[in-house]
C-alpha cells in the first residue's frame, strides 16, 4: 500500500508555520496556571529549588533567544483512507528535536529569576541525549543574546555512555571557560536511565552546601517543566487546522514516546482551548503511542495495567531468514532482527510515572499503542522517504535520531493492523530527526565519565 498525494482542495488541508513560543506567548501564562498548582519559586528546600514559572518580558533580546522555536504544519497525503498531516517540531538546527521548546522555556524561567534576584542558577539535567543537547543549546543562546553572563547561568548534563554518539559540539564544549562551567558527564550504568537517580542523588546531597555559597542547583527533570511548552502544539493546531472546522474528520495524533511528555502537554493545551470555548471536547483527537522493543513499557501498561515484561509476545527464530517473528500480538512487531533490540537510546525510560495519565486520556478520547522494530522501519523506509522527503536522509545508515521514522512506521503498521478507526485523519508528530551531516559530535575531551555522586561533585566547578 502506498501514500497518495492529497488534493489541496480537500477539507482539513492546511500549511502553516509558527514560532510556538512567541506566537502564543500570551497563552503561556494561562497554560502555566492550568498545569502548575503553585507557579511561585521554591526556595525553602535547596534540593527542590525552582525559579518559579515567571517568564521574562518579550523584548527584542528575548525574541532573539526564542527565535529557533519554529514549527510547521503540512499535509502528507493519504494512506488507506486516512489523511495524514505532519506537525514538524524539528526546525531548530541546534537540536533537531522537540526538546527545543521546553528547554527554551526552562532557560527563560531561569533567566527571569537570575535577573530578578541576582542569584546564579546551575541546571542539572539527566538525559538520554536530546534533552541535554537542547538545554545546552538554550543556555548558550541565552548567553549569546546577552540575557545572562556565563557565571550566572550554567548547566550540568548527565547522559549514559550509550548516548555519546548523539551529543553535539558547540561553544559550550570548544571554549575552555564555558566547557569548565558547563560539564558534560557520561555514566556507564547497568541501565541507561540510571543517570536519573545519579543526578537526583547529587542534587539531594550537595544542593544545601551550594545554596549556602549563593548557588542554586535546579534539577529540571519534572513533568510540569515540559508540559507548559508542549501545550503550544494544541494552540498551533487550532490555528493551522482546527478540529472543529467544517468538513473536519475525527483525528488521531501519533508520537514516538518514552514518557509521552509531548502528548500530555498537547492534551493540556487542548483542554485549555476547550475551557476557553475555542474548541469542543467532542472533537478532541485520539492518541497513538509508538515505542520500540527496548522500552515498550507505556504500550504494555496501556494494555495490561502494569509493566510486567511477561506481557511481551514470544519471538521465534525463522531459520529461512534469520529474523525473529511473532503473530500473537498486533501491537508488537511482527518481525525483528533482535527481540531485545534498542532501536534508539533516546527512548530509555522504564516504568514511566506518566503512564496512568496517558492511559486515562486514551480511555477517554480514544487511541492505542504500537511497538516498532528496526526491521519494520527499514522495510518501510522507501515509503517513509516518499512520504516525508528531506525529513529523512536517502541513506538510512546516517540517521542518528529515529523518532520520526518510528512514529511514521507505527502509524502505517497501526493502520494496516486495524488499530486505527476508519475515517480518522492522522497527525504525525515529528519530534526528532537528524543525521550525521547535521551536527559535529561532542569531542571526547569535552566529556567526563562519572560513576558516583562524588565524581559528579568533583566535575562541577563552583
Amino acid at each position: 500500500m502506498t501514500v497518495t498525494e492529497q488534493p489541496t482542495d480537500q477539507p482539513g488541508v492546511a500549511e502553516d508555520t509558527a514560532n510556538l513560543l512567541t506566537d502564543f506567548y500570551d497563552l503561556l501564562p494561562h497554560a502555566i496556571a492550568r498545569c502548575v498548582p503553585d507557579p511561585g519559586p521554591v526556595l525553602d528546600d535547596p534540593a527542590a529549588f525552582s525559579p518559579g514559572f515567571a517568564l521574562p518580558e518579550l523584548d527584542p533580546a528575548v525574541r532573539e533567544f526564542l527565535a529557533v522555536a519554529t514549527a510547521s504544519w503540512r499535509p502528507l497525503g493519504e494512506y488507506a483512507g486516512h489523511r495524514l498531516s505532519l506537525l514538524d517540531l524539528t526546525g531548530n538546527p541546534g537540536t533537531g528535536t522537540t526538546k527545543t521548546f521546553a528547554s527554551l522555556l526552562i532557560v527563560a524561567r531561569a533567566v527571569e529569576y537570575v535577573r530578578r534576584t541576582g542569584e546564579p542558577v546551575v541546571i542539572v539535567s539527566p538525559t538520554s541525549a536530546n534533552k541535554g543537547v537542547a538545554l545546552r543549546d538554550a543556555v548558550l543562546r541565552a548567553i549569546d543574546a546577552g540575557l545572562v553572563t556565563p557565571d550566572q547561568l550554567r548547566i550540568v548534563v548527565l547522559a549514559p555512555v550509550s548516548a555519546r554518539h548523539k551529543l553535539r559540539a558547540s561553544r559550550l564544549s570548544t571554549d575552555p571557560d564555558l566547557r569548565a562551567l558547563n560539564p558534560m558527564l557520561l555514566h556507564r550504568g547497568a541501565r541507561a536511565d540510571s543517570v536519573k537517580a545519579l543526578g537526583r542523588a547529587y542534587v539531594d546531597e550537595h544542593a544545601a552546601a551550594l545554596r549556602a555559597r549563593g548557588v542554586n542547583l535546579w534539577f529540571t527533570l519534572e513533568l510540569r517543566n515540559y508540559l507548559v511548552a508542549d501545550t503550544a502544539r494544541a494552540f498551533f493546531e487550532h490555528r493551522a487546522d482546527p478540529t472543529d472546522a467544517p468538513g473536519a474528520r475525527p483525528r488521531l495524533h501519533a508520537h514516538a514516546v518514552s514518557s509521552a511528555f509531548g502528548l500530555l502537554g498537547y492534551h493540556e493545551g487542548r483542554a485549555l482551548l476547550e475551557e476557553r470555548g475555542d474548541a469542543s471536547r467532542a472533537t478532541r483527537p485520539a492518541s497513538l503511542l509508538v515505542q520500540h522493543l527496548g522500552t515498550p513499557d507505556m504500550v504494555i501498561n496501556l494494555r495490561h495495567g502494569d509493566f510486567d515484561p511477561a506481557h511481551r509476545p514470544a519471538y521465534a527464530a525463522d531459520p529461512a531468514t534469520g529474523l525473529f517473528r511473532q503473530a500473537a500480538d498486533p501491537r508488537f512487531p511482527e518481525v525483528t532482527y533482535d527481540p531485545e533490540e534498542v532501536l534508539d537510546p533516546t527512548f530509555y525510560t522504564r516504568g514511566p510515572v506518566t503512564s496512568p495519565a496517558m492511559n486515562e486520556l486514551i480511555g477517554t478520547f480514544g487511541g492505542d499503542g504500537v511497538v516498532v522494530s528496526l526491521a519494520e522501519c527499514v522495510d518501510r523506509y522507501p515509503l517513509l522517504r516518499g512520504m516525508l522527503g528531506d525529513h529523512l536522509p536517502a541513506d538510512l545508515r546516517t540517521l542518528r535520531e529515529w523518532s520520526l521514522a518510528m512514529a511514521a512506521t507505527g502509524v502505517l503498521n497501526a493502520v494496516d493492523r486495524g488499530l486505527v478507526e476508519e475515517g480518522r485523519d492522522i497527525v504525525v508528530h515529528a519530534s526528532g530527526s537528524y543525521t550525521t551531516a547535521d551536527y559535529e559530535p561532542l569531542e571526547s575531551a569535552a566529556t567526563t565519565e562519572v560513576a558516583s555522586v562524588e565524581d559528579v561533585a568533583a566535575s562541577v566547578r563552583v
